[in-house]
């Protein structure tokens, strides 16, 4: 019976492919051993490529709610990983950066995927993961331009 190369099918494929690639690579990941979730740990990589920004400017860069971004703050804050420091040109406003040990944890989180994304490409040859990566980055583009026409 022919494969049919539909789209649906594709996307059942590759639904299925990423959560092949979500398991692997064992069970230290960061985010377990720091009992944190995965959408906690996109707070923290967040807080580190953006230190000393806002709740609110997290909520708008991650594209989720302000009180959803606030509860889990409080929860990261509690935890050890992020500490809220007064803005000094807005008194009402709070200013958030990672401690040493949120730091840590994103550099840990860090090396664990780069250790992943190797060992996944690692048998592939320099032109097949350029085409890979090409192929990513056009659909990634692609959705990115598609999804800023809906509603958050």
């Amino acid at each position: 019976m022919p494969m049919t190369n539909n789209l649906e099918t594709t996307a059942e494929k590759f639904m299925h492919l990423m959560d092949r690639l979500r398991r692997f690579g064992g069970r230290t990941a960061p985010p377990q051993e720091a009992n944190i979730s995965p959408s906690q740990l996109a707070l923290i990589s967040y807080a580190a490529s953006n230190p000393g920004g806002g709740v609110q400017a997290m909520a708008e860069g991650l594209r989720l709610a302000t009180p959803t971004v606030s509860i889990a703050i409080r929860q990261l804050e509690k935890a050890g990983f992020i500490e809220r420091q007064p803005d000094p040109h807005d008194g009402r406003a709070v200013l958030l950066f990672l401690t040493p040990a949120g730091l840590e944890l994103h550099q840990r989180t860090l090396e664990f995927r780069c250790k992943k994304f190797t060992n996944l490409l690692t048998e592939l040859t320099h032109q097949e993961r350029n085409t890979l990566l090409n192929l990513l980055e056009k659909a990634v583009s692609a959705a990115e331009i598609n999804a800023q026409g809906d509603p958050k």
